[in-house]
């Protein structure tokens, strides 16, 4: 069940080099089930030695290629568990689910939340939006980073399931960046889909004016 054997990342196939070997602990599969009926069969994974100290979790879906889709995935308790209309986290979870199951991939589920400032932190930013400030904004009057996420725990977990290579799914730039940076050869990014609300249209434009998130600006209509 356990597996503590080490993990070489040599340079000259794009796995890290330079980062402590992460290890895998545990493997197990799940079924998983969402709201609208929808199902995928998962391998749930679990790490030794990540540097953070974080309980992240790989979840393992269809037949990883040699190139597989992978999406890094920050924790939202409110989006993912409460279906929070403030943010797009649930639905890009679910959409993530389906889209990686058929390709086949990995979905790292990251213990960030709030972009890693913490979920009361996070709660207390939702507070200052309500005054007027956008959600980067927010984050500056409490002290904190606009974004706080360190993503060398994913590059181990990768290298510790073999991938050195492969496709993101995702709209932030800064996730490819921190990958290559950190050794992972990301061949394509691959954006979500755009998911709006009422509530949320306003944190979504700001995101692609103040990061460059690549979602369409047409598709966020003023709410």
């Amino acid at each position: 069940m356990h597996d503590s054997g080490n993990i070489t990342a040599p340079s000259d196939n794009g796995t890290p080099t330079g980062l402590p070997a992460a290890t895998v602990r545990t493997r197990v599969r799940v079924p998983l089930r969402f709201g609208d009926g929808y199902g995928a069969d998962a391998e749930l994974v679990t790490f030794h030695g990540l540097a953070d100290g974080q309980e992240h979790v790989a979840v393992v879906l269809g037949d990883p290629g040699p190139v597989p889709l992978v999406r890094l995935h920050s924790e939202c308790l409110s989006g993912d568990v409460f279906g929070s209309a403030r943010c797009d986290c649930g639905p890009q979870l679910r959409e993530a689910v389906e889209r990686i199951a058929e390709r086949g991939g990995v979905l790292l589920y990251l213990r960030q939340e709030g972009r890693g400032i913490g979920l009361y932190n996070k709660l207390d930013a939702y507070a200052l939006q309500d005054q007027g400030l956008d959600t980067y904004e927010a984050n500056a009057a409490l002290g904190l980073p606009e974004d706080a996420r360190d993503y060398t725990a994913a590059a181990q977990m990768l290298a510790a399931l073999g991938i050195g290579e492969l496709d993101l799914l995702s709209n932030n730039p800064d996730k490819a960046e921190q990958l290559r940076t950190l050794g992972v050869s990301v061949t394509d990014r691959v954006p979500t889909g755009v998911f709006t609300t009422a509530h949320n249209v306003r944190y979504l434009r700001t995101k692609v004016v103040r990061t460059q998130h690549t979602l369409s600006l047409t598709e966020l209509t003023a709410g």
